[in-house]
């Protein structure tokens, strides 16, 4: 499947999201890096440019959830379509109609 979302809009949602998260905890950026043992400056860049190794983002959505959801949307799904032809080739039923007025 293609995605139209570029990885810039998604570091900086996922950013948000874990904001959010942090934020409904009514956590503080030192409680979370606390907790998480993701240090404080580490976080503080996070929540500023999107930017952190996966491993520390791991670790900050085993404090706030969320890591089975990135876990599951990660796995291995059987694929809908096996060639280019298979999503080319036309639904079966469905016949190729035109209009005849301009």
């Amino acid at each position: 499947m293609i995605s139209l979302v570029t990885a810039s809009k998604a570091r900086s949602t996922l950013r948000d999201n874990v904001r959010a998260r942090r934020l409904g905890m009514n956590l503080t950026q030192a409680g979370l890096a606390d907790r998480s043992g993701v240090p404080l400056p580490t976080l503080r860049k996070f929540e500023q440019t999107g930017s952190i190794s996966l491993e520390a983002f791991l670790k900050l959505l085993m404090v706030v959830g969320g890591i089975e959801e990135v876990i599951e949307a990660t796995e291995n799904r059987a694929e809908e379509f096996a060639s280019i032809d298979d999503v080319l080739k036309p639904e079966p039923g469905l016949k190729r109609q035109r209009g005849r007025l301009k």
